[in-house]
């Protein structure tokens, strides 16, 4: 049973999906999703069984909890597959409920901050088998601040892309006319649009970009999480008269075309658990520059195959944009080593048979 009630539609809730397809043609698989998530629509389209339920109130957790559990005893699961941590306490209690007490395991794609010693976590994690790291960094999280006496198993599994599908000149001429992105050195930002993604310290580097004369061009890609946080952005592009440099194209079914396009693609969040974004662009060939805390440390290697800059610090980001928009020979040799790195190291398909061990030996 694969296990996801995220009403979002972000990388983790698209790993979900990827895994989940990959894994139903290995085995015989039945997924758990949120009624109001957009999996549902390109579930309709493959054929899973999936059971979709509404997160509500604390009473619809026991409720959920019975209905999750008749459909372990119906459909014979024998593995309970966790991806959204919010789900833990959905997921024990549905187990425990069952006749079949399957085997329970979360892949953690969030960093852990606090110690988790108290009853109610000591309780949940003794009902947890196996937790899947999607880094090295979050797999010393959790020994740090889960106590050895009901410490789950822990390894160590990345996450991988999904293989871009290259666009023709015709496609790359088209999205550069839509974005009208010209002759313009061209940067791409992508994911959910609020403040831990950093885009407002993007907005403030070209702001002093802009100051050196440099053709530059950003499209910020991405649904809004917080409208207000979105207004003070556009509000900024405004006051700084960057409406010519900066494009917000909203939620888009095009990203990974709309990558093709860029020169460069950026990171800015101060601590990302991994990165997918940055996989996805090294696999299109695009060079990459992200923040040098937390994920992107074990994805890129600096100054081989991406840059990393001093995280939150807007004048180190500013000279690396700078570095790579005047120097298109280093840019092309970093692109290039991130792409076969991505490759060889972050291929979905390699990494979904290591889950797909995993499982198997749990």
């Amino acid at each position: 049973m694969q296990f996801c009630l995220s009403p979002n539609l972000g990388g983790l809730e698209l790993y979900f999906y990827r895994l989940s397809k990959y894994l139903n043609s290995k085995t015989k698989i039945t997924m758990i999703v949120n009624k109001k998530s957009d999996i549902i629509n390109k579930l309709r389209n493959a054929n899973i069984e999936y059971y979709d339920f509404e997160r509500k109130s604390t009473f619809s957790v026991l409720c959920n909890a019975k209905k999750i559990a008749k459909i372990i005893d119906k459909n014979k699961i024998d593995l309970i597959h966790v991806h959204w941590t919010k789900d833990i306490p959905l997921a024990v209690l549905s187990r425990l409920l069952s006749k079949r007490k399957p085997k329970l395991v979360q892949t953690r794609h969030m960093a852990m901050t606090r110690f988790k010693n108290d009853f109610y976590h000591k309780f949940l994690y003794k009902n947890i088998d196996t937790i899947i790291a999607v880094t090295n960094e979050v797999k010393d999280q959790v020994y740090k601040y889960i106590s050895s006496e009901f410490r789950p198993k822990i390894i160590r599994s990345y996450i991988g892309a999904e293989k871009i599908r290259k666009i023709d000149l015709k496609k790359h001429g088209e999205l550069s006319k839509k974005y009208t992105i010209e002759d313009y050195f061209t940067i791409g930002i992508f994911g959910r649009i609020e403040k831990e993604k950093g885009q407002y310290l993007l907005i403030e580097a070209i702001k002093k970009l802009k100051k050196n004369k440099l053709k530059i061009k950003v499209l910020i890609v991405g649904h809004a999480m917080s409208e207000k946080y979105l207004n003070e952005l556009k509000e900024d592009v405004k006051k700084f008269k960057l409406q010519d440099n900066i494009l917000f194209t909203g939620f888009t079914n095009e990203v990974q075309n709309i990558m093709q396009i860029c020169d460069l693609v950026v990171l800015t969040t101060n601590k990302e658990t991994f990165g997918l974004v940055l996989i996805e662009a090294m696999q299109a060939g695009i060079a990459v520059l992200a923040s040098n805390k937390g994920g992107p440390t074990e994805i890129i290697e600096n100054n081989i195959d991406g840059l990393l800059f001093k995280s939150m610090d807007i004048d180190d980001l500013t000279d690396k944009i700078n570095y790579l928009s005047c120097n298109k020979e280093e840019r092309n040799l970093l692109a290039n080593e991130g792409r076969k790195k991505a490759e060889i190291k972050f291929n979905d398909i390699v990494q979904f048979d290591e889950v797909v061990k995993i499982l198997e030996k749990i």
